[in-house]
């Protein structure tokens, strides 16, 4: 695996990591946090598969232009459209003030962020 994208999959795991533990605390929980680190944890595995592959991006937060970079060498990917469209939207959707996630709105963007996680992991070579 190239250097880079090593970098890339630390960077997803802490923010995995961090959602994690907002999604658990028990004192001062921030959904809002859970779901933006979710997205950003799939954000930038997204991104580690695509320095894998040798494939340019933009800096972006959309998940779903950066599945269509990734789709000629992850055609199968496709199946996650979904996933990624609703993830996408926690990159901004609750940082501000007007609207806020609660518990079961963070498990389940955390639950997305685990499929995306595990599909990208697999592909390139990672464990669970």
């Amino acid at each position: 695996m190239k250097p880079l994208t090593q970098e890339w999959v630390q960077k997803a795991e802490g923010d995995f990591h961090t959602a994690q533990r907002e999604l658990r605390a028990r004192k001062h929980p921030n959904y809002d946090a859970a779901c933006f680190h979710a997205q950003q944890s799939a954000e930038k595995y997204l991104k580690a598969r695509l320095i894998e592959a040798g494939i340019t991006f933009p800096k972006t937060h959309d998940l779903n232009l950066l599945l269509k970079l990734v789709l000629p060498v992850e055609p199968f990917w496709e199946a996650y459209r979904w996933q990624l469209d609703v993830l996408t939207d926690y990159a901004v959707e609750y940082r501000y003030p007007g609207e806020s996630a609660d518990k079961d709105e963070a498990r389940h963007a955390l639950n997305l962020c685990k499929q995306i996680r595990a599909l990208v992991r697999e592909s390139l070579g990672l464990g669970k």
